[in-house]
């Protein structure tokens, strides 16, 4: 049952072929249970928790979801990323006195639609969710948008994170005069071409997946790997904060890796209609607009040749070669961001259900 003093979100997670839909969905469904909502994480796998969240969180219940859902819907419902709803579920939301907010919760892009779409509503007028109505709930980059995930106190956190102690103590410490990155990819990255380009000195951190194995045989004179286990989410964001340069795919990471105010290298999620293109095009136009020229131009030619849409330039080798300007850039976008109203600040506003902003 719900309480004025501790509203219910249901938050709907389907996983598909990877699990970065439900890290997103975790980390939103964490951040409102410490914001005084009772949270309920429903996914068609939850096996994946067993290490991104080891441990209990008040306020948050994660639960199996098949289409035989039987519970009375919370205050809010939040669809991710199109999953729709069992429908015994959303008919139980219109047998509801008091309707609750719908919202669904669509993929983060810096494309143009999504300012447009952003807020959009839907009235459902047949079907069992008739005269329900969901609106339409856009992650994004400004203030037009639904922002991005930041629990209060984050970006201090990173801040006073020591990398150096925090890697030691793991037994994943670099070398005297080793630079660190993470590299967390696709099975289709081109490794070689990126291992030339990136020269000696590196320790490289492998997360979790084909690259563990791929990797390994491609390295360079001066190139050292470690493969790391599957990490905890608060590990992973601690990870990014003690590296050098994050490479990162998919949402979830992606925008953690923004948080850590380093050197970012994003691998999108290939779709075969090519829509990629476009919107690594969109994020690279915000995320450097400011940016010395030089600087955006070869970490544009970098983005595109780790994506395969372009070749390998010594433009691209050379955003590897100035890694400073990088950070300097990474921080001053990260401030930006840090400007804004959080996702889940939003999130809440848009529902106009207690525990609202």
């Amino acid at each position: 049952m719900q309480t004025p003093d501790r509203p219910t979100w249901d938050i709907f997670c389907r996983v598909i072929d990877n699990y970065g839909d439900l890290g997103v969905c975790l980390r939103l469904a964490r951040d409102l249970a410490q914001r005084g909502v009772q949270a309920r994480l429903w996914s068609d796998d939850l096996s994946p928790l067993a290490w991104m969240q080891p441990g209990p969180v008040d306020g948050l219940a994660c639960r199996p979801w098949d289409d035989s859902v039987r519970a009375e819907p919370g205050d809010v419902v939040v669809e991710t990323f199109g999953c729709d709803l069992p429908e015994a579920f959303v008919a139980a939301m219109a047998a509801r006195a008091v309707k609750p907010a719908w919202i669904n919760l669509e993929y983060l892009s810096a494309e143009s639609y999504v300012e447009r779409s952003h807020g959009l509503r839907s009235p459902q007028f047949s079907g069992p969710g008739a005269g329900l109505e969901k609106r339409f709930f856009y992650p994004g980059f400004n203030e037009r948008t639904g922002g991005l995930l930041r629990e209060p106190g984050l970006v201090d956190a990173a801040d006073a994170h020591d990398g150096g102690a925090w890697l030691a103590a793991r037994g994943w410490a670099p070398a005297p005069g080793e630079r660190v990155l993470s590299l967390f990819a696709y099975p289709h990255a081109p490794l070689a071409e990126f291992l030339e380009a990136l020269g000696p000195g590196w320790l490289i951190l492998l997360c979790p997946g084909a690259p563990q194995a791929e990797l390994p045989p491609l390295l360079r004179a001066g190139q050292r790997a470690i493969a790391l286990p599957h990490l905890s989410q608060d590990d992973y964001d601690r990870l990014l904060w003690s590296c050098d340069l994050n490479l990162v795919r998919g949402e979830d990471s992606f925008v953690r890796a923004q948080w850590a105010g380093r050197p970012m290298l994003w691998q999108i999620y290939f779709q075969d209609d090519g829509a990629h293109g476009p919107k690594l095009e969109a994020f690279l136009a915000q995320s450097m607009a400011d940016a010395p020229a030089p600087l955006r131009a070869r970490w544009g030619a970098l983005s595109r040749a780790w994506n395969g849409l372009a070749p390998w330039t010594p433009d691209a080798a050379g955003a590897l070669r100035d890694l400073p300007a990088a950070a300097a850039h990474a921080r001053a976008w990260r401030a930006g961001l840090a400007a804004q109203t959080d996702l889940t600040a939003r999130l809440q506003a848009a529902a106009g259900r207690p525990g609202g902003a």
